[in-house]
Parts: structure tokens; sequence; C-alpha cells
């Protein structure tokens, strides 16, 4: 495999493919049958015109590929050296097709792609679930950073069935990631995703009718959009002033970190506290800035504090409905949005000790006390392709089993904490969770990355994507200033109040994606733009040097937005 910038080392048959642990290898040839492929990501009217994306969509398999077969061992499997190392802080894409036999072994199997330097260190990869028989569209992505020692040398590994499973592998692929092409096409996605052509109308009352006001000067000023973006906030991090500044001029909706999670508001039993909660919701109000419910209940074991693991059946029935009781109760009608259990693919605490309707129940009891917030599932690793207990298809199964149980799911998050995120991995993702037809939201966005430069890159490309996609209705980042963030080498914001280079492009998206317009009235009485759904205040001059204002709201649709507005 020749790894090129700007080009893609790719397999070429049997030739340079070794086994790895116990297998024998062998090269086929047949086209596999249309059932055996996953469906085709549907088009839509946004990707009708463009170029990358109808490539993206139509990419179909050689119908080459190696065997690898009397497999002993779940790694066992296929290796493959690539003819040059990585250079650290470029992004690489993998992708290819991967099938699995029968074997033996029950129900669908996850192929895991591996990329390790210097015959030990992995630094990433991809991972698909395959059923038997058919053929998966693997994806992936890794990146030497540049606080690693540099790569000698660079293999692909491809393992991961149970023992005794054949293991097929077509078309494998491993590229330098370019994004401009990528860049170029989201700017385009998202001018017809989230904007409008606007008419105003305009006319002056007068004493005797209405008159003209053709030649009068005329400004637009968008004052909100209507995509929020927002971040999570720290009882620590408000008694910062320079925190404070940053998050009231940059973010629209809040989260609390930690403050709100059951584990901090009753860490001892029958000893609950919503003090530190009510200091930041009372913060965000005197800000104007909407809070997002996280979360009632997080259903991973190691989240679960120690006296409720404790807990019988019937003790953590009655636990769960004082915690719902107590907290939805409570602040009924201040939220507009409900995480109701955590991170549901990864942890199963409540639904194993109260039955399979468990976490429907959580979402029933929360809309009936508080019928007012969307109530969204909660998840990481969606949107990474690296996860087999997070792929697109578990969620919507996820989402899907709630609702047969009359669960009243109203939002899906997928949380973002990614790693050298690649922007088509990103949006596959996506366009599957949005067959479910419910808004999806990232809520606890970060990325993570000593280099400055590479961090700014990771993280305009998860917004552009989030921005672009029809499906996305917000973004939540999880922390923005060092010191004060989960999660390291991820601040847009340093200790001592600069910017970085990541708050810094940041900051110039949020000044991207907000429209403002200026000019004169044409003959007519007319002023036409085209600017970001969301709100607007326009400013018009009369012949006398009055300033008159007026607000209106720009909202989704296809065509032209027309405005009587009389001044």
């Amino acid at each position: 495999m020749n790894l090129v910038e700007g080009h893609c080392d790719s397999e070429d048959g049997l030739a340079g493919w070794a086994p790895s642990g116990s297998c024998t290898l062998s090269e086929h040839a047949e086209d596999p049958a249309p059932d055996a492929l996953p469906p085709p990501l549907a088009a839509t009217a946004d990707d009708d015109d463009d170029e990358e994306e109808a490539v993206r969509r139509a990419r179909k398999p050689s119908g080459r590929y190696v065997l690898a077969a009397h497999r002993r061992d779940e790694k066992d499997g296929l290796c493959r050296a690539l003819s040059r190392a990585p250079r650290p802080k470029v992004t690489y894409r993998v992708a290819g097709w991967v099938g699995v036999g029968d074997g033996g072994a029950e129900g669908s199997h996850a192929v895991h792609v591996e990329i390790r330097v210097d015959d030990h260190r992995r630094v990433g990869g991809g991972v698909v679930v395959v059923e038997p028989g058919k053929w998966g569209d693997i994806k992936g992505s890794f990146r030497v950073d540049d606080d690693e020692e540099p790569p000698r040398s660079a293999k692909v590994y491809v393992h991961g069935p149970p023992a005794g499973v054949d293991l097929k592998v077509m078309d494998l692929q491993v590229c330098a990631v370019n994004k401009i092409p990528r860049l170029r096409h989201l700017r385009k996605k998202a001018d017809r995703v989230r904007k409008r052509d606007v008419i105003l109308k305009l006319s002056s009352r007068a004493e005797d009718g209405v008159s003209s006001v053709a030649g009068a000067h005329i400004q637009v000023i968008q004052v909100q959009n209507s995509f929020p973006i927002g971040s999570c906030i720290t009882k620590a991090g408000i008694q910062n002033p320079e925190y404070v500044d940053f998050f009231t001029k940059h973010f629209d909706w809040a989260v609390l970190e930690n403050e709100l999670k059951w584990y901090y508001t009753e860490a001892v039993q029958g000893q609950v506290s919503y003090a530190d909660a009510d200091e930041l919701i009372d913060f965000c109000d005197r800000h104007g800035k909407p809070v997002r419910g996280h979360c009632i209940f997080w259903a991973v074991d190691n989240a679960v504090q120690p006296w409720v693991r404790a807990l019988n059946g019937d003790q953590l029935r009655a636990a769960v409905e004082a915690r719902l009781r107590g907290l939805v109760s409570r602040y009924a009608g201040r939220f507009p949005h409900y995480e109701v259990n955590n991170e549901m693919l990864h942890g199963a605490f409540f639904q194993q000790l109260l039955g399979d309707d468990a976490n429907a129940h959580m979402f029933r009891e929360t809309a009936r006390i508080d019928p007012a917030p969307a109530l969204f599932v909660n998840d990481y690793n969606v949107e990474s392709a690296n996860d087999p207990n997070a792929t697109p298809e578990k969620y919507v199964a996820l989402v899907t089993d709630l609702q047969r149980r009359g669960a009243p799911v109203g939002g899906i998050g997928i949380q973002g904490h990614v790693t050298h995120p690649v922007g088509d991995i990103i949006c596959d993702a996506l366009d599957k969770l949005a067959v479910m037809g419910l808004p999806v939201w990232v809520t606890e966005l970060d990325v993570s990355a000593a280099d400055e430069a590479v961090r700014a890159d990771d993280l305009e490309i998860v917004l552009r994507e989030a921005f672009a996609h029809p499906a996305v209705e917000g973004v939540m980042l999880w922390g923005f200033m060092q010191g004060h963030m989960w999660r390291s080498h991820g601040q847009l914001v340093n200790a001592d109040g600069k910017l970085t280079e990541a708050g810094s492009r940041f900051a110039g998206l949020r000044r991207e994606w907000t429209s403002h317009a200026r000019g004169k009235v044409d003959a007519s009485g007319k002023f036409k733009f085209r600017g970001f759904h969301g709100t607007y205040q326009v400013f018009l001059t009369t012949a006398a040097g009055e300033v008159k204002k007026q607000t209106f709201d720009v909202k989704k649709g296809d065509a032209p937005l027309v405005l009587d507005m009389n001044f």
C-alpha cells in the first residue's frame, strides 16, 4: 500500500496481505448480490447538485476480495504494511468493504480495522457490525499526534469475528484526508439548508396615506440565529469573570456539566440538594440562556452512586420514582430538553434490575410530570464509526424499541467527544439517524489535540458538518476554557483568558453564520437579501434623517420570504 498525500493507499488482490495470527489467506472474485450490501444512503434535495455527495453515495465494491479462513481467535485476521509511515498531524481515512461467513457463531459480528505504527502502537481505525453472508461498508480514521514519537512504519490489521468465522476484505483504502473539497461542499450545503431569500416590501405612513420609501437607506442586522450553539457550564466556572464574559458573548444555550446529575444532587441517600444547580440556572436566567436538563438518570454502572447500586429491586424502583418526582416536578417548565437516561447504548443498570420496560417508563413518567420538554436519548461514539456498541443502526434500534413501548422520544443526542474526525463519516451517521424524523443535537462536543491548528481544524469540521445537516437543530460544547473542561487539550480559551486558535476559529464561524445587509430601497420599494434563519432587526433611515426600526423572523422555507413592512 502506497500512502501518499492526496492519494489513496489501495489493496491489489492478495499481494501484500499476510496472516495476522493463525489463519490462511486466499484470493476470490465475485460480485456481491445486491441484498448482501448495505442499503445505499438516500440522496436528498440538498445533495442533488453536489458531485462529492454523488460519489460518496454511489461507491460500489469491485468484487475482488481476500478471505481469511481457519481463524482460531477473534484477534486472528489479516495485516498489510503501508509503504510509507503516516505523517504526524495529518488525518487519514480508512474505507473498504468487509464480510463474514457463517462459521457456526450466531448473530452479527464486529469487524475491526486497526492502524498500528511501529508494530505495536494503535493510532485509530474503524469498526462495522456485519451479518453473516453480508458485506459491511467500513469507515474509520487515524492520526499520529505531534506529541508522540514520529512513526517509522505502519500496518493495517483486520480482525474481530469469533474463532471459526471466515473474514473477507475488499477494496480497503487508506487516504490522507483533503479537507478543502469537503469544506467547500459544506459551505454550499449550509447555504441551502440554513439560508433563505428575503424580500422586504417597504412603505411609510403619511398624513395623506402611504408614501414611497424608494432610495431610503436600509440596514438589516441578524440578532439571533435559529441554530443555537451552547456549552456546558460549572459552578466553579461562573466565578471566573473571563469565563463568564466568553460564555455570555459566544453561546446561546447552557447545560450543567455535573450539577444536575443524580450522583451530585444526592450523593448520600436522603440528602438531596439542588443548591448548585439552582445557582447555575439562576445565572442562565439572568443572561437569557435556555438550559438543557442533563441528566435525570445515567445507565452506566460506574456512573451510578454506591448507595443506589446497593439497593435491591423494590428499593431501587422506589428511589427511581422519588428521583423522577423530585427533579422533574421541581423544574417543571424550566428546561426545553431533558436527557432522560444517559448512554443506554453503553449501560443497562436500571434495565437489568427493573426489567426491559425500565427505560421507557422513565420517558413516560417524565412526560407525565412535565409535558413541555423534548425528551432525548444521548450517547457517545455514534458519529465516529469506531465503537461496535454505538453504531447508528443500534441507536435507531434503541429509539425504535423505546417508541414501541410508548416512550415519547423527542430527540436524538450524539455527544461528539471526537478524535481525528472525518467529515463524511460524521455525515453518514447523521444521515442514518435522520430517518427517525427526530431532531438531532450534538450535545457534548469537544475535540482534543495538543497542536492548536489541528484542534481548530477538527472543531471546524464537526461544527460545519452539524450546521450543514438538515436533521441537526443545535450544538452544545462540553466546555470551552482551560481548567474548566473534562477533556484536556480541548480549550477555546486558555486559563489566562486568551483565545486559542480553536477559539478564534469558533468565533469566526459564528460571524460567518450571521447575516447582515445594507443598501438602499429600490424604485419599487423593495429590498432583497439572503440570510440565515433567525431573528432580524431592520433600520430604515427616512429622507428627514429619522431612523425607524422593526423586527422580523426568517424561518425555514424553500420559497422567498416576502414581508410587507410599513414604517
